[in-house]
């Protein structure tokens, strides 16, 4: 990316500045989202220019943990960049806000987070990036705990991302954060199986699509097979799915995520 790119981008960002270059002239900027309080992250692609339109994916980071987990430990920047200068992505902005006060919150990517990427962070996104403002420009796709946020939130609103994806997600509330003190009625209103059957119509009118990955056993909350029973679901309710099961653990992570991010911006 140009440098004079890099300056108006980060001037257009309130908030938020250049910290790190990508292999093939991408850039990460730091910042703050609004309706967060914990650093966040943007990933510009080479040759980012304002007169071009890009589609964005919103990355939502596991829990507990922190963005720094798409910065560092998987490198979405190098793999986009490496990528797109290939010519086997299309150019994309990736966007990585961070959920709870403190490196330590084991909640969920619900309550005050989830209303923050859906009613700050988005409309955001729009209005300072040169943006697809669109359900068709934009992808949410989330690490275990962000793989049940991303679901939730775009099952919970369907109107507002085109593609979803859980690497390595859950299905079901877990009972903690937002969801400690929740009664039937709350936790049916943020289980994406439910949510799925009830929004399917909507859905399938909109061509949403769905990638889900999953890779060997890492948690105790995750049960074998929950990937494969809720893409079967959703294939059910003749909705599109791609399935990818990873079971070697070396590297399974960034396998997910550079397989999940082809399949949505592939050229």
């Amino acid at each position: 990316m140009h440098a004079l790119a890099v300056v108006a981008a980060a001037v257009a960002l309130p908030g938020f500045t250049p910290v790190a270059s990508a292999p093939n002239g991408g850039e990460l900027l730091q910042g703050t989202f609004p309706g967060t309080v914990r650093p966040g992250y943007v990933y510009l692609p080479p040759d980012f220019f304002a007169g071009t339109r890009y589609p964005v994916v919103y990355l939502l980071h596991g829990l507990p943990g922190s963005p720094l987990e798409y910065v560092h430990a998987v490198d979405v920047a190098g793999f986009a960049d490496r990528s797109i200068a290939a010519g086997s992505l299309k150019p994309f902005i990736a966007v990585m806000p961070a959920a709870g006060a403190a490196p330590k919150y084991d909640g969920e990517w619900a309550g005050a987070w989830a209303r923050a990427v859906v009613n700050r962070i988005v409309p955001w996104v729009d209005q300072w990036l040169p943006t697809i403002a669109a359900p068709s420009g934009r992808v949410i796709a989330g690490l275990s705990a962000g793989g049940f946020g991303a679901l939730d939130i775009a099952l919970r609103h369907p109107q507002v991302f085109g593609a979803v994806e859980s690497w390595s997600g859950y299905f079901t509330p877990l009972r903690d954060g937002p969801f400690a003190d929740a009664g039937p009625a709350t936790l049916a209103a943020n289980n994406p199986t439910i949510l799925a059957r009830g929004d399917a119509p909507t859905l399938r009118k909109a061509h949403t699509r769905f990638f889900v990955s999953t890779g060997p056993f890492h948690s105790h909350w995750i049960r074998r097979g929950t990937s494969q029973a809720f893409a079967a679901e959703l294939r059910a309710l003749h909705l599109p799915v791609v399935l990818r099961v990873y079971p070697d653990p070396v590297g399974e992570w960034a396998n997910q995520i550079d397989a999940g991010l082809t399949w949505a911006f592939e050229n």
